[in-house]
């Protein structure tokens, strides 16, 4: 069962975010996260925040091994753009547009073994009688 992780709202285009997630597609979540620490863009921030949240998610919520855990899939789409106006010559208008993005994240792995919980043994407690 893959264990995912969105970021919504990101304010980087999805074209520059795209990027940077194809370096780490395919990747070991503990490689993905090295080579995204020596990755002088911009982009790289968001997409390992991304990552770690899907390892988190994967490691507390969904009890995997956290050394196990590979990048079965990771998209950028197009997020919601701001329309924007720049000031041009002759006292003109022109506009522009502030991109964002989604970054998806998919990751699976080795699960933990489930602990058995110890039988419970019964006490005799000795009950209190009242007067």
């Amino acid at each position: 069962m893959p264990v995912q992780s969105i970021s919504k709202g990101v304010r980087m285009s999805s074209r520059k975010v795209g990027v940077v997630a194809s370096l780490v597609r395919g990747h070991s979540v503990a490689d993905a996260l090295v080579i995204l620490s020596h990755t002088p863009r911009r982009s790289a921030e968001p997409v390992k925040k991304a990552i770690e949240s899907a390892r988190a998610n994967a490691e507390h919520n969904h009890n995997y091994k956290p050394d196990t855990l590979q990048i079965t899939l990771i998209s950028v789409t197009n997020g919601p753009s701001l329309k924007r106006s720049r000031p041009a010559s002759h006292g003109r208008a022109l506009p522009f547009q502030r991109r964002s993005s989604h970054i998806r994240v998919i990751v699976d792995g080795e699960q933990r073994v489930a602990k058995k919980p110890a039988p419970k043994t019964e006490t005799n407690s000795v009950s209190k009688e009242t007067k």
